[in-house]
């Protein structure tokens, strides 16, 4: 059942960065230093550089969560957005992406001295890996006084980017934004964004898991980093004594749900042939949050989640090109 009027499904708080995406079909991102497959910090000084390396781009907002809630729009929910972007071009492009899509937006403006609109260069090659050279400027500049209560205190669900924690200053705004979630009966999801991020942060994710935290999404990599464990099962039965709604997500192999009753597989969508793996993660959150959202079962919810990962990967780019709402609803997952 839909969130009744004036309330959104989802909420989600993350980096808001503008994706420069481009075909590299010569192996442009080693010239530039690059790693392949990983994802690489850069600095304001060097965006001129990577920008001009670039072919020819696609442009779109994105960042993880911003990625997730752009799917949920995409899936007919109603959802909102919580970010930081500078007066700049890239901004205007960022906000104006998500509005188009019917999010409604709390996005605060950075200060002198905050940096740019953050952005994630990616380079995609042909056997669909993506390697990243991401500025987070002003992204990662979001402080206390940038949250405010409205769109958290009409969602059912508060999805928060655990990428966030990388500054001082967003652990704190993280801090009030979980505060006013509680206070408004919003159930709070955390996703794990990356495993050497979990490395960063192990004791405050496991602080805000144990206490805060209704909803998990993770990837193998990261559950086994947060609990530093070598063993899946192992993880799974760190989770059941938290007593939280978790949810692992196993590429190819599928997504692993542990519920109250155990742990129940659910299988990938298949698809003939991946383009690009970007933002199959994001879909997954967005399939998966969004089900939550309108009282479906966790497994369920996974269902859909693979649905929306498995369109995402047949074409360039993390956000839907299909129309998610009625793929959805022919397969009875709406």
């Amino acid at each position: 059942m839909k969130p009744g009027p004036n309330r959104l499904a989802v909420t989600g708080i993350g980096n808001a960065l503008l994706d420069i995406i481009t075909q590299d079909f010569d192996e442009i991102f080693a010239q530039l230093g690059l790693v392949k497959a990983s994802m690489s910090l850069i600095e304001e000084s060097q965006l001129e550089r990577f920008y001009g390396a670039m072919g020819p781009t696609i442009q779109m907002s994105g960042g993880s969560v911003a990625n997730s809630i752009a799917g949920v729009a995409a899936l007919g929910g109603t959802c909102g957005y919580i970010g930081k972007v500078a007066n700049d071009e890239f901004g205007e492009r960022f906000c104006h992406d998500l509005r188009s899509l019917g999010v409604e937006l709390d996005v605060a403006t950075a200060q002198l001295g905050e940096g740019a609109t953050g952005r994630c260069h990616v380079f995609i090659t042909p056997d669909a890996q993506r390697t990243m050279a991401t500025y987070l400027g002003a992204s990662n500049q979001l402080r206390v006084n940038d949250i405010h209560e409205g769109l958290i205190s009409r969602s059912e669900i508060t999805y928060v980017e655990g990428y966030l924690f990388d500054l001082p200053p967003a652990k704190e705004a993280i801090r009030k934004v979980v505060n006013f979630a509680h206070d408004h009966d919003s159930m709070v999801a955390l996703s794990l964004s990356d495993s050497f991020c979990v490395d960063r942060h192990r004791r405050d994710f496991l602080d805000l898991v144990t206490g805060d935290v209704d909803v998990l999404l993770a990837n193998e990599d990261e559950i086994l980093s947060l609990f530093q464990l070598r063993d899946l099962d192992d993880a799974f039965a760190a989770i059941e004594e938290l007593g939280i709604l978790a949810v692992v997500t196993r590429g190819p192999q599928g997504a692993d749900v542990a519920t109250m009753t155990g742990v129940v597989s659910v299988p990938a969508s298949e698809v003939e042939h991946v383009v690009d793996q970007n933002g199959a993660g994001d879909m997954f959150a967005a399939g998966f949050l969004y089900s939550l959202a309108l009282g479906a079962d966790p497994v369920e919810a996974a269902e859909l989640g693979s649905l929306c990962a498995g369109e995402v990967i047949t074409h360039l780019g993390a956000r839907p090109e299909s129309d998610l709402e009625e793929l959805a609803l022919n397969a009875g997952l709406l």
